[in-house]
């Protein structure tokens, strides 16, 4: 279990620490208003913000895994167990929709290597969400 390992022995230093630690706030600032903004996802950054805490902040690590809304599903993604079907779904069909915003109406025509990376970013988003196991309760 991931949690119980000595998070702050694997040798960072003091300015690592720092750094991963505004990374992690950073991510748990924009997954916060991911609460309350219809669209933008929080569980993700959760995930990403607790990997950066288990570089950097014990405290803020657990935290994350223990918070009674986002904390059993960053454990179970931290732990490799996977995401639920729906979850998959759900995520799949939201970042398409605004993958699909993004370059049919969003973006002016001229940025045609923009909307090449951004398709690009959700294919390999896509991928990688596909490839997770499914989670078994």
């Amino acid at each position: 279990m991931i949690e119980k390992k000595n998070i702050l022995s694997i040798g960072h230093s003091p300015v690592l620490r720092i750094f991963w630690l505004s990374i992690g706030m950073v991510f748990t600032g924009v997954g916060m208003v991911g609460i309350v903004v219809p669209g933008l996802p929080t569980t993700i950054f959760m995930i990403l913000a607790a990997g950066c805490f288990f570089r950097s902040s014990t405290k803020m690590y657990h935290w994350v895994i223990r918070h009674p809304f986002f904390g059993n599903h960053v454990l179970q993604f931290r732990e490799g167990r996977g995401m639920p079907k729906k979850a998959k779904y759900c995520s799949l069909a939201t970042m398409w929709a605004f993958i699909s915003f993004a370059v049919f109406w969003g973006l002016p025509g001229s940025l045609a290597w923009v909307k090449s990376f951004i398709v690009l970013s959700g294919s390999a988003g896509t991928f990688y969400i596909i490839k997770q196991p499914n989670l078994k309760k």
